[in-house]
């Protein structure tokens, strides 16, 4: 089968041996750049993926898909929970109280958030009794002033489980219309830790403290009531259109605010987001070094074979042909260095597990220091859609590359070349 003129001298001139030795080192640099470029970019798109996977399971771990609430406290919370339990994709409901309180050991004093939860509802709604590193999830008790301490508090206020701790939680008195005056009072209660779990993230361990829903209602003056109700969906990204919906078709009454995780952890996927998109644009640079190899290469590829070329115009061939000769010999660089970039960055992302542990210890040092991104390991999620929007994004710059050369070999004048040939 008869290959196309411009695919024949294209292949041509790289496979023959430059006379100029710096051409063929600078075309194997384009190579080299473009397969170090991809394959980074992958790298890292993966682990970001990774980290993002990580950090909202990490998040999602102690807190719900989504939740409703009121300022005033629900009163019909099981009628209410029975109904949403029913509502399509909707796993698990239970209800809570958050509260702000200060914690105080007679030495140490802190502050927390303060949540009382249905210790048998929240089983089923997060998996905070699977990190009890220390004590009893089962403590939790109706009556029983137990507390259960985030690991990072637990350690701020220097307490073990058995050991009692003070409460102080701010209660609004009454609004002068309903016989108060508006202003704020304390409630001070005596705690006993039962329990220290460890969720993994320090938003949760250094400020999150666990106690009954009825000792909870107790220190708020909530009798009968719940602060809201925490959901389980069988989707997480559903949530959000779900909590939607159920505002749009009237499920909620009025006075409910409603939120879900996208909303309540919205900055931290952002900056993760943020930290990607620099990233990869950081890393782009490497890619974008190699494309001026090409160029490079190239145009010294032109400037050696004008005689060559001259011959081919005088043979009939159109500028047309020439452009198509040296594009393809540039595209067929970059494909070389996509393809075997891709090769390896996807190599690297599905092993980095076990490759990166060995780098630590070779190297001695921490990809990501447990103390700064809560996480001892490389996460690593590869995309096949980052895969191939990198491959099209390198193709396309490389083939860009190529133009100006091409031009450069398109203009060259036969009668001037040859005329000292």
């Amino acid at each position: 089968m008869k290959k196309p003129l411009l695919v024949f001298i294209g292949l041509r001139y790289l496979r023959a041996r430059s006379a100029n030795q710096y051409v063929s080192f600078v075309a194997f640099a384009s190579v080299l750049g473009v397969m170090l470029g991809v394959a980074a970019l992958i790298v890292v798109l993966s682990v970001m993926n990774g980290f993002e996977n990580e950090l909202r399971d990490r998040l999602l771990s102690m807190s719900s898909h989504a939740s409703i609430s009121s300022r005033e406290g629900i009163a019909n919370n099981a009628e209410l929970a029975a109904e949403l339990t029913a509502q399509p994709g909707v796993e698990a409901v239970a209800p809570f109280i958050e509260l702000e309180a200060m914690l105080s050991t007679g030495r140490e004093l802190g502050g927390a958030i303060l949540t009382g939860i249905d210790p048998a509802a929240e089983r089923v709604l997060t998996s905070v009794s699977e990190h009890i590193i220390s004590g009893s999830y089962d403590s939790l008790q109706s009556g029983s002033a137990n507390v259960l301490l985030g690991i990072g508090l637990a350690r701020q206020l220097d307490v073990l489980t058995g050991d009692k701790i003070t409460l102080l939680v701010p209660q609004r008195r009454a609004p002068a219309e309903a016989g108060g005056n508006g202003s704020f009072s304390s409630v001070i209660r005596s705690f006993t830790v039962t329990g220290i779990f460890e969720m993994g993230l320090q938003d949760h361990d250094s400020v999150r403290a666990l106690i009954h829903l009825d000792d909870a209602a107790d220190l708020a003056g909530m009798s009968g009531r719940v602060g809201g109700l925490r959901i389980r969906v069988s989707d997480i990204f559903a949530a959000p259109s779900i909590m939607q919906s159920w505002q749009t078709d009237s499920v909620l009454a009025e006075n409910l605010k409603v939120s879900d995780w996208t909303i309540e952890n919205a900055s931290y996927f952002r900056a993760v987001r943020i930290e990607k998109i620099m990233m990869a644009l950081l890393l782009s640079l490497i890619i974008g070094v190699a494309a001026f190899n090409i160029v490079a290469s190239l145009v010294m590829v032109v400037t050696e074979k004008r005689g060559g070329i001259a011959i081919l115009r005088t043979l009939g061939c159109s500028r047309r042909t020439i452009i198509g000769i040296f594009v393809f010999q540039g595209t067929v660089i970059g494909w070389l260095g996509c393809l075997c970039g891709i090769a390896l960055g996807v190599y690297l992302s599905l092993n980095i597990a076990t490759l990166a542990p060995a780098l630590e210890s070779l190297f001695g040092f921490q990809f990501m220091p447990g103390d700064v991104y809560y996480l001892t390991s490389l996460p690593a999620d590869l995309h096949w859609t980052d895969v191939l929007g990198t491959s099209i994004t390198v193709l396309v710059i490389t083939m860009l590359a190529t133009l100006y050369p091409a031009s450069r070999a398109a203009s060259v004048e036969p009668s001037e070349v040859l005329r000292y040939e």
